[in-house]
């Protein structure tokens, strides 16, 4: 029996299909067609549409990782080059052409749009911001978009909760981004970049951790900092789970795991989100995933 928490195997299963927004050829045209060209835009303007025309700082707060000159360049600049409302059909739009090109008919998508809706619908939302805006956005009127609608609440449902756990112990983005890549699985190379924190960012956020105790005199990740690892994931687990009460997550799982192994033929490997390619894991089973995503 799998010693992983049931909640990270869910967010494997469902993170793979919500994430086609932000990669598959597909979703990148039509928002482009809206008029947000360049990945940055699209992703800025998709994913924080559900808010309305915010600027910077809600949306600097709410996906964490970015460096504030990086979230500043993109806002409040696209709401001149689309409405949040453009954007929100645009991703929709995208999202149904990219699942739809892999899905291929596939006789699971009906139930496991029911089921995920299921467990979307039955979220307490307080203090989790992006994923109550989601949840308040009308449900799309067809299986495959139901599907896709329900995967964004409930991987943004787990995301604010993740950044909840970072919050309590005390870290600040940059903070998170280094501790992550010295625990392994994340490169600095590329993610660095993809958040926009300079090399004096980064040099300032390795001396705190280590005068935390959490980086080594070579800049491994210390017993404290993976200690510390696992109690974020099991904070992150916790606040996740209560979505599922009541449902039967085997049947979850069999429904969904052919369409997660679909989508993820749409994705990069690796990805600045830390999400594995469920096709490689051992006899196809998703759910396996160690340690949760990055705040995106």
């Amino acid at each position: 029996m799998s010693s992983i928490h049931p909640a990270r195997q869910l967010w494997a299963l469902f993170e793979p299909i919500h994430t086609v927004t932000y990669f598959a050829p597909q979703c990148r045209a039509v928002f482009e067609e809206a008029g947000l060209r360049g990945f940055w835009r699209g992703y800025f303007a998709g994913r924080a549409a559900p808010l309305g025309p915010v600027g910077a700082e809600p949306v600097r707060a709410a996906f964490f990782s970015f460096a504030p000159s990086m979230v500043q360049r993109a806002l409040p600049d696209v709401w001149s080059r689309a409405t949040p409302e453009a954007a929100l059909a645009a991703r929709l739009t995208g999202a149904r052409a990219a699942l739809a090109s892999v899905f291929d008919g596939a006789p699971e998508v009906a139930e496991a749009a029911d089921l995920l809706r299921a467990a979307a619908e039955r979220i307490d939302y307080s203090g989790r911001v992006l994923a109550a805006a989601n949840a308040a956005l009308p449900w799309p009127d067809d299986p495959v978009g139901v599907l896709w609608h329900a995967c964004t609440v409930l991987r943004e449902h787990r995301g604010d909760g993740h950044v909840a756990a970072l919050v309590t112990r005390g870290l600040d983005p940059v903070d998170v981004l280094v501790w992550r890549t010295a625990l392994g699985g994340y490169d600095r190379a590329g993610l660095q970049p993809a958040r926009g924190w300079t090399d004096d960012d980064w040099s300032a956020a390795e001396r705190r951790l280590t005068e935390r105790g959490w980086l080594g005199d070579d800049g491994a990740a210390t017993d404290p900092a993976r200690d510390a690892h696992v109690e974020v994931e099991a904070v992150t687990d916790r606040l996740a789970i209560a979505a599922w009460d009541g449902l039967d997550l085997h049947r979850v799982r069999t429904v969904v795991q052919p369409l997660t192994l679909r989508a993820a033929s749409l994705l990069p490997y690796p990805n600045p989100i830390g999400l594995p390619d469920p096709r490689t894991l051992v006899g196809g089973a998703v759910g396996t995933a160690l340690g949760d995503p990055l705040r995106e």
